[in-house]
């Protein structure tokens, strides 16, 4: 499966490509406490957030995501990959 969504016109047997939207993806890290599930965003440790079910958790991480991508929350710290040799 391909992470974009084709968008396209069709009239009269003809396509007209109009974009392609990439699906960005980011990975976390979740447990089950109690009954309750808790989890963080991989690139985010520090922020961390639960849902009653893990699909309130995926909705509360991309929450998060929202506002640290658009500067609501300052001062973000990110871990990041560097190339030692």
């Amino acid at each position: 499966m391909f992470p974009f969504k084709k968008f396209w016109y069709n009239s009269n047997d003809s396509i007209l490509w109009v974009g392609v939207l990439k699906m960005e993806t980011m990975k976390f890290v979740y447990y089950q406490e109690d009954n309750m599930w808790v989890g963080w965003l991989e690139e985010y440790p520090d922020y961390r957030s639960q849902g009653k079910t893990l699909d309130e958790l995926k909705e509360n991480l991309k929450d998060i995501y929202q506002d640290l991508s658009t500067g609501k929350i300052p001062h973000v710290r990110k871990y990041g990959e560097l190339v030692v040799g």
